[in-house]
C-alpha cells in the first residue's frame, strides 16, 4: 500500500464462492477492526513507553482499548492484561494458581504438599496439555471431570466433589468449543465462594475459579460479576478482532493473584512485559466494543441461521440419517453451533468434508486438524457413540452467515455424500 492507502474494508471476508461454517476455528476481521489496525499502524507506531508525542498517542490507544474490553465484560479496565492470545492467558492462570499455592503454604510455615487443579474433560489443549506436562514433571496434580453424558456438561456436584485439600484452581470452559453447550459457571463460582469461606476457617489454601470465554463471547453474554470467576480468557480471532488475547483477572495482584510468566521491561503493570503490540490491542478493543453494542442482534441472527441449518439438515438427508451430536435436554448451547454426524457406513466427517466442493467447514476443533479419522475425544466424553463420532462435522454460522448460505453448503453436503455412495457401491 501506498502513503495514505486505506486497507479495502470489504474484502476482509472474501471466500471468493465458498460458504464459511467454520467460525468456532476463527472469524474474519470486521471492516471496523480492520480499519482501527490500520489507523494505529499509521498513526500511532510509536513505542508506548516514549514520552514523546507519537508514544503517548499508542499508550492513549492501549488505554482505550483496555476501557473497551472491560465494557465488553462488565469488569473494570484495570482488571485487564493484554496477552498473545488465550494459549498464553490460559497458562498464565495455571502458572499462577501453583505459585499463589507455594507461597501460601510457604506463608503457613508448610512447604509440603504438591498443588492440585480441577477442570473438565472437554476443555482446550492450552489447559489439558499444560496439566499433564505438570504432571510429568510433579510440579502438580490435575483431576478432569468428565461431563455427563446426559447434560454435556461438567456438572457442579461432580467438580466440587474432586476438589482435595491441596486444591488451588478449577478452570472450567465457559461454552465447548465442539458441541456448543455452555457450562455452568455461574453456579460452580457461588458454590466454590461458599466453600472457600469454609476452607479459610480451617487454614486449607483458596480454590480460584478460571473459565476460558473464548467461543462465548460475541456469541451471548457475558458479564464477569454475573459469573463471579476469578480470571477470564479472551480470544480475539474468535469475536472478529486480530489473533491476540487479554486475561481478565479480578484485582489482579491484590484481590486475585496473578504472576507473570515472562520479565522484561515491566509493561502491562509487569505482569506480561514486553513492547505492547499497538496495533492488534486496538484491533482488539474495536472488536471488543462491536460486541458491547450489538451481541443481541448477533445472537439473534446466528441463532436464526443456526436453527434453519439444523432444519434444513433433517429435510435434506432425513431425521433417520441425521444425528445431532450437540442437542442435550436441559442444557443451553451457543446460538451459533451444529454439531452433527450422516449415519452411514463410509460417511467419516473428514471423507464428506473432503468431497464437498462449496462448503468450508471442520470436523470438530480446528488445533485437531491433524489427527486422521480419530474420533474426537469430546464427543466420546459426551457419550456420543464411537461409530457415530467418526461421521461427526462442526458447522458453526458467523455474523453475517445467511440462510441462502445454508441452501448452498448443505447442498454441497448431499451431493457430497451421493458422490462417496457411489464410489462406496460395490
Amino acid at each position: 500500500m501506498g502513503a495514505g492507502t486505506e486497507p479495502a474494508e470489504a474484502q476482509c471476508d472474501s471466500l471468493e464462492g465458498k460458504v464459511y461454517l467454520d467460525h468456532n476455528a476463527t472469524t474474519p476481521l470486521a471492516p471496523e477492526v480492520a480499519q482501527a489496525v490500520w489507523d494505529a499502524m499509521c498513526q500511532a507506531w510509536g513505542n508506548p513507553s516514549s514520552s514523546h508525542p507519537t508514544g503517548r498517542k499508542a499508550k492513549e490507544l492501549i488505554g482505550s482499548a483496555r476501557e473497551s474490553l472491560a465494557r465488553m465484560l462488565g469488569g473494570r479496565p484495570e482488571d485487564i492484561v493484554f496477552t498473545s492470545g488465550g494459549t498464553e492467558a490460559n497458562n498464565m492462570v495455571i502458572h499462577t494458581a501453583c505459585r499463589h499455592f507455594h507461597e501460601s503454604q510457604c506463608w503457613r510455615g508448610d512447604s509440603r504438599g504438591t498443588p492440585h487443579i480441577v477442570t473438565s474433560s472437554v476443555e482446550h489443549d492450552s489447559i489439558r496439555l499444560p496439566l499433564e506436562q505438570l504432571g510429568r514433571e510433579g510440579l502438580a496434580e490435575a483431576t478432569f471431570v468428565p461431563v455427563s453424558p446426559r447434560s454435556g456438561q461438567a456438572e457442579v456436584d461432580d467438580v466440587l466433589a474432586a476438589i482435595r485439600p491441596n486444591t488451588c484452581l478449577v478452570s472450567l470452559m465457559l461454552a465447548n468449543n465442539e458441541t456448543g453447550v455452555i457450562m455452568p459457571v455461574a453456579e460452580l463460582s457461588q458454590r466454590v465462594c461458599a466453600l472457600n469461606q469454609r476452607r479459610a476457617a480451617e487454614g486449607l489454601p483458596r480454590v480460584l475459579v478460571h473459565t476460558d470465554a473464548a467461543q462465548m463471547i460475541g456469541k451471548g453474554r457475558v458479564d464477569v460479576q454475573e459469573l463471579g470467576v476469578d480470571y477470564l480468557t479472551i480470544v480475539g480471532h474468535k469475536f472478529h478482532g486480530p489473533r491476540i488475547g487479554a486475561l481478565y483477572a479480578r484485582g489482579p495482584g491484590t484481590a486475585t493473584p496473578l504472576h507473570p510468566m515472562l520479565f522484561g521491561g515491566g509493561q502491562e503493570r509487569s505482569f506480561r512485559p514486553g513492547t505492547e503490540n499497538t496495533p492488534m490491542i486496538a484491533g482488539l478493543g474495536q472488536a471488543a466494543e462491536l460486541v458491547s453494542k450489538n451481541w443481541e442482534a448477533y445472537e439473534a441472527h446466528m441463532r436464526d441461521v443456526r436453527d434453519y441449518l439444523e432444519a434444513t439438515l433433517e429435510a435434506s438427508f432425513g431425521k433417520q440419517r441425521i444425528c445431532f451430536n450437540s442437542h442435550f435436554k436441559g442444557s443451553k448451547r451457543l446460538c451459533n453451533t451444529c454439531n452433527f454426524s450422516i449415519l452411514g457406513p463410509g460417511l467419516q466427517g473428514r471423507r464428506v468434508l473432503a468431497h464437498c466442493k462449496v462448503l468450508l467447514a471442520s470436523v470438530g476443533a480446528a488445533c485437531h486438524s491433524e489427527k486422521g479419522d480419530r474420533p474426537s475425544p469430546v464427543l466420546l466424553s459426551c457419550g456420543i457413540p464411537l461409530e457415530v463420532a467418526r461421521n461427526a462435522l462442526r458447522l458453526s454460522v458467523g455474523r453475517s452467515t445467511a440462510r441462502a448460505d445454508v441452501d448452498r453448503a448443505v447442498q454441497d453436503l448431499v451431493q457430497a455424500v451421493e458422490q462417496l455412495e457411489r464410489d462406496l457401491a460395490p
